[in-house]
């Protein structure tokens, strides 16, 4: 999948409603939503309400004004689990703030004994927009949403959200597309929220890195910056490696900009010795 383009792959968007926001706490999901696409092209979607088996936070019912009663005879998660694995199955996973569904998920595929497949690719849509659209007040789905010409009103219903996060992910998609990414690899190393594929990817980069300063030679690189949201292609000579924080950094004398920079690793989508 990873050597694909954007067109190629086969995404599903997803969302849920919940009976409060920490499912460390014992929080359960009361309703699972899906969009299965392609391109512009929908698939099929997906959406069921749950019994959570316990009541409901006022606060997430100010939300989603989802009762306990609506939920009695509805399925259980443990029973609606496998026909939603089934449903995602060889696609890429994303959701608008994917690691808040993502938990919520991963508890419930622990209660039910089951787990998600190594192979699935998760994208979170959130950083999409933070990094395609830096500087804005703020980051709401339905902000992004109205900034984007998105009119209608966020429901708080996982369906509803569903298909209002669609229309963010396709107009954010053409903005990526503009600035010339167009390969899976290069959407998964930007917006991919897995450690192991991230850190594997960044392991990678570091050690051509390392060879090039050992070698003394230049490293052309394939750069997106977070700052101006601008992809560049640039010769560096390559000085160090650092770590701020969790993240990783090259230091490196720019011939573009002729003075020294510094590049996130995470940012460099593509590099190669000269």
């Amino acid at each position: 999948m990873l050597r694909k383009k954007l067109d190629e792959v086969e995404f599903t968007i997803f969302d849920t409603e919940t009976t409060g926001l920490d499912p460390g706490s014992g929080d359960r999901i009361v309703e699972i939503a899906g969009l299965r696409f392609q391109a512009d092209r929908r698939i099929a979607t997906f959406q069921m309400l749950v019994d959570p088996e316990m009541a409901i936070s006022p606060g997430a019912f100010q939300v989603n004004q989802i009762t306990r009663e609506e939920l009695l005879g509805c399925p259980r998660m443990r029973e609606v689990i496998p026909r939603f694995l089934d449903f995602i199955s060889g696609s890429c996973l994303c959701s608008y703030n994917a690691p808040f569904d993502l938990e919520f998920l991963k508890v419930e595929l622990g209660l039910a004994g089951m787990a998600l497949s190594e192979e699935m690719v998760v994208v979170d849509i959130l950083s999409m927009a933070r990094k395609l659209l830096p500087g804005q007040e703020r980051y709401a789905l339905w902000f992004i949403s109205r900034k984007l010409g998105i009119t209608a009103p966020q429901k708080h219903r996982a369906l509803a959200d569903v298909e209002m996060t669609w229309g963010v992910f396709l107009k954010l998609r053409l903005a990526m597309e503009q600035k010339g990414i167009t390969d899976f690899h290069d959407f998964v190393s930007l917006f991919g929220v897995q450690a192991d594929f991230l850190e594997d990817s960044n392991n990678q980069k570091v050690a051509e890195i390392r060879e090039a300063i050992d070698l003394g030679v230049k490293l052309k690189i394939r750069y997106f910056s977070t700052s101006a949201a601008e992809i560049s292609e640039r010769e560096v000579i390559p000085r160090s490696i650092k770590q701020d924080k969790r993240r990783l950094y090259l230091v490196g004398f720019c011939c573009l900009r002729n003075e020294e920079r510094t590049f996130r690793i995470d940012g460099i989508l593509h590099l190669e010795i000269i």
